[in-house]
This record gives C-alpha cells, structure tokens and sequence, in this order.
C-alpha cells in the first residue's frame, strides 16, 4: 500500500503546485500584461505553423482608452452585471447543468462570466468537460481575489477573440472599421460586442453553421440595452 500512498501523494502536491503556479501568473498582472494566452497560443500554432509571417493581429489598449460605449456593448452581449458579481453566476451556472443533463452529460453549454472566460482563454484548453470546468472555476476565484474588476475586464478585452487571428480590441477596431477602441462609434461598438459568441462566424462565413446567431437583431439588442449599464469611476 505504500506505493499507493506515494502515488497519491505526488499527485496531490502536484495539483498544489499547478495552483500555486496560477496564483504567481496572476500576481504578476497586477503590474504587468499578458503577452499571450492559452487559446492564443494555440490558434498561433493552427494558423502559423512554421512559417514566418502569420496572420495573428494584437495590440494591447489600456482600458482608460477604451471607449465606454465600447465597455457598456461588451457587458450587455457578455456579462451585464460582471461588476457586482464574484465571478460566477449560480442562475446561469444551473441552467446550464440542467442543459448539460439533458444532452446525456455531455457540456453543451456554459453559462460563463467575463472571469469564467478570461480563466478559460488564459490558462486552459478548449476541450468541454467537468474536471477543466472545476479547474476554471478555481482559477476565477483566484482571478477575482487578486485583480480588481477593471484590471479583469481589461485583460479579458485585449485578450478575447475577435475573428480568424484577431484578439483583443485594439486589432478587432483597426481590422473592422480601421479605428480605434478610444474613437469607435456607438453602433460599430455594439456590433463588435455582438461579434463576441462567435467571432470567426462574424469574420468570415466558411466559420458559419446552421442556425448561426443574427448578429444584425443581437447588434440591435446591444444598442438598446447600453444606456442601462452603469461604469464605475475609473481607479
């Protein structure tokens, strides 16, 4: 039995080291950006290759050169109570159990915060299952216990897909209406919010299925829901 008490032990230390890895990396975007993450990285190596020019756009913007119609879109399309949340949303996260149960088990909706995203694009694969869920759903506690909420809104901003190669809002305003995330218009902003739940759908339509969103008619809801979102004062 000493051999099992072993083998249990190392993975235990090794899960605690894995967590404290996550605690350092977040530490450190306190004071400094992410160059890359996870789902970036990943898409680099689909889309580039070996070859030396690649189609991977990124250019960080800080937030308080953001526009706040821009801020207000992406909340409504994504998550528009994320500054008075904790990171999760138990509602959201039940319907989509109960979905999830329906499909026989199989994770087929996610129910997920701006946190709960920007946990799974920083450090976790795209694949859909419980054991990755409880991972991102630590990873959101730590993000939430150590940035404050704009320093998460700003990461997941210029860190989120926005199309084929385009991440963060500073490539997604040059690549769509050849501007700037600080000058964008009110209805350009909402229809980049909108873009959010399927952006390579939104870039180019060999990404598009049946039964794909409207981005037209949820454009439209964007605009008509961001006079409700309030911003804090910038720190």
């Amino acid at each position: 039995m000493r051999w099992l008490s072993y083998f249990l032990k190392c993975i235990i230390w090794g899960v605690v080291a894995i967590q404290l890895y996550f605690v350092v990396q977040i530490t450190l975007w306190i004071f400094i950006n992410p160059s890359s993450t996870a789902f970036q990285r990943a898409e680099h190596r689909r889309l580039c290759h070996f070859s030396m020019t690649c189609p991977i756009q990124h250019r960080w913007v800080p937030y308080a050169q953001i526009s706040n119609d821009l801020k207000r879109a992406i909340l409504v399309s994504e998550d528009d109570i994320f500054f008075t949340h904790l990171g999760v949303r138990i509602e959201d996260m039940q319907k989509a159990w109960e979905k999830n149960q329906k499909a026989g088990g199989k994770a087929v909706r996610g129910g997920s915060t701006i946190t709960q995203q920007l946990a799974k694009n920083l450090f976790l694969s795209s694949e859909k299952n419980y054991f990755r869920k409880a991972q991102e759903l630590i990873i959101t506690g730590l993000l939430e216990l150590i940035l404050s909420k704009q320093r998460i809104f700003e990461i997941y901003m210029n860190s989120v897909e926005w199309g084929e190669g385009i991440f963060g809002i500073g490539a997604a305003t040059q690549h769509y209406f050849v501007s700037s995330p600080k000058n964008i218009r009110r209805d350009q902003a909402a229809a980049l919010a909108s873009a959010l739940p399927a952006p390579k759908c939104f870039d180019k339509n060999k990404y598009c299925r049946r039964g794909s969103i409207d981005f037209s008619a949820r454009q439209q809801f964007i605009l008509d829901g961001m006079d409700r979102i309030v911003l804090p004062k910038l720190k």
